[in-house]
């Protein structure tokens, strides 16, 4: 069976960090592209951040208030892991953040491109 564990995501105050982990389990990310998105209460899904198995990085949040710089996505192949950190979160980057790839050599933008594997993990910023 092929899923994925999500984790790290709680309850943090404005201006915390949190790192989210996605760990897959019957499967490798070998050659696999992968993307955190994220699903808010009210809004369409979107991809925050994409690795490849190379090691290329997007960033696709362009609102002026963007998660760019905030937001730093990594891999660790050796682990099979891939990673979110986030950084002075906002009471908006609250949502469920979830893992999802595709086999690909490049980052794609839209979220439904992607393969969803697990649940997520629910991100909370609030004081």
């Amino acid at each position: 069976q092929v899923h994925v564990v999500e984790s790290g995501g709680g309850l943090v105050q404005p201006g915390g960090s949190l790192r989210l982990s996605c760990i897959p389990s019957g499967f490798t990310l070998d050659y696999i592209t992968v993307a955190w998105i994220r699903q808010a209460p009210g809004k369409e899904r979107e991809v925050v951040s994409c690795i490849t198995y190379s090691g290329d990085i997007r960033d696709y949040l362009d609102s002026p208030d963007s998660a760019k710089g905030r937001f730093i996505i990594s891999r660790d192949n050796a682990k099979n892991t891939v990673y979110l950190e986030m950084n002075s979160l906002k009471p908006e980057d609250a949502g469920n953040y979830y893992c999802a790839g595709l086999y690909a050599s490049s980052c794609w933008e839209r979220a439904d491109q992607y393969s969803r594997w697990g649940q997520g993990t629910q991100v909370t910023v609030s004081s």
